[in-house]
């Protein structure tokens, strides 16, 4: 019934209005801080936004801040967790509103932890979830065009970013930049007056062995990177820091290994041309057999202008490419994956090489299928969802790992 009313005509109409649009939100996250006393004055929280990446550099940093004797809680896209008890996040929403974060904070206060970590989005900005929560830190992985629709160009995204970590640099709180960025020197030039510090990949502590399966490619590094030089903020030392590495085991849905022999399969939840970039460059690393990719594209017009580049990725790095469907939306499966061919044709892609299966089972079953000792099928844009979502709001169950492990264990 909400979601019916949400998409009436007069309903959208107003929310276009701009002062009401801002005000019903700063008024719903005020008296949501007001409501459950202002938690973050009793907790330490530290919030992380990005393109890519921020769910993994969280999971780090609990797992850091856990080695180290401390008692966490987590918000990110794939779970909630206070304390030791953790559950999936199932509002569909990486930063939800409706005083959901302050709640989940006060939550946290009473379960005794000391540090929240918080994934911080560019769409949770503008309708000012940040806002009245004091962060004892905050920090952005990377930054690349995406959710261009939603906020009307790249820049109006970049200010959503800054709009998160301007404001906890305000507050007095360290702001963590990735020296490697293309967007470094902007976030540095923005944020003059706050505490500013730069993370690179050079600083990185000894990776221990266990954790290098569960943490590959050079985005990986640049999260641990992100997560090494917090934790060395708050006091943390080396020792734990890489006891606390040494015990990640990676993230549901995030170059997520379902199989190591005699071929291996990866999920990820890679969704835009520089994550496809980062997940194909690591898996293609030291390969000796095939690389047999599974992707598709988001429908509901999501930065449809994506998806050719999306296919001009995969043909620089797939040697067998399979077109599935991944949440069409309002929007015809069929031309979705037509725009993302586009971009493999125009790099000259073997045509003979391509594959179109609309179901995704069934893809996923045909890539497993021509798998041979040595290869790697990697399944992306799904990651841990738990949804395909269709036209009127229709939503199918959906899990990634389960049907590739069915399918493993009747091949």
């Amino acid at each position: 019934m909400l979601a019916k009313l949400k998409r009436s005509p007069l309903v959208r109409w107003v929310y276009k209005l701009t002062l009401l649009h801002k005000g019903y939100h700063v008024a719903m996250n005020l008296l949501g801080a007001i409501i459950y006393w202002y938690p973050s004055r009793e907790i330490k929280v530290i919030g992380i936004t990005g393109t890519k990446g921020k769910t993994t550099a969280l999971e780090l940093l609990n797992s850091i801040f856990e080695a180290a004797g401390e008692k966490t809680a987590l918000l990110s896209s794939v779970r909630v967790k206070i304390g030791d008890k953790s559950k999936r996040n199932l509002t569909e929403n990486s930063m939800p509103g409706r005083m959901f974060i302050q709640r989940f904070l006060r939550k946290a206060v009473r379960a005794g932890c000391a540090y929240a970590f918080v994934e911080a989005t560019s769409q949770g900005a503008v309708l000012y979830r940040h806002a009245f929560i004091r962060w004892a830190a905050a920090g952005i992985t990377n930054i690349h065009p995406e959710h261009i629709e939603s906020h009307g160009s790249y820049e109006k995204y970049r200010a959503a970013k800054l709009m998160f970590l301007s404001y906890a640099g305000h507050e007095g709180a360290p702001v963590f930049i990735n020296g490697e960025d293309q967007e470094k020197e902007f976030f540095e030039g923005e944020l003059k007056g706050s505490k500013i510090r730069i993370y690179k990949t050079k600083d990185l502590p000894e990776i221990p062995e266990e954790a290098k399966e569960f943490l590959p490619g050079e985005f990986s590094r640049q999260n641990i990177a992100l997560a090494t030089a917090i934790a060395r903020h708050f006091g943390v030392s080396e020792e734990t820091i890489k006891e606390g590495l040494g015990n990640f085991r990676g993230v549901p849905g995030r170059a997520e290994l379902i199989q190591k022999e005699p071929f291996r399969v990866v999920v990820d939840y890679a969704h835009t041309a520089e994550s496809l970039e980062a997940i194909y460059g690591a898996l293609r690393s030291g390969l000796s057999g095939k690389l047999i990719c599974v992707l598709g594209a988001a429908g509901g017009g999501r930065d449809k202008w994506k998806r050719a580049k999306m296919g001009k990725v995969a043909a620089g790095y797939c040697d067998q490419i399979i077109l599935t469907n991944e949440d069409p939306y309002d929007e015809n499966p069929a031309d979705i994956l037509a725009q993302v061919r586009a971009g493999i044709e125009e790099a000259n892609f073997d045509g003979n090489k391509i594959l179109e299966i609309l179901d995704r089972r069934s893809a996923l079953k045909k890539a497993t299928e021509l798998a041979k000792s040595g290869d790697v099928v990697v399944a992306t844009g799904k990651g841990s969802e738990i949804w395909i979502h269709g036209k009127r709001g229709e939503k199918t169950p959906w899990n990634e790992r389960g049907v590739l492990e069915e399918i493993l264990k009747g091949k």
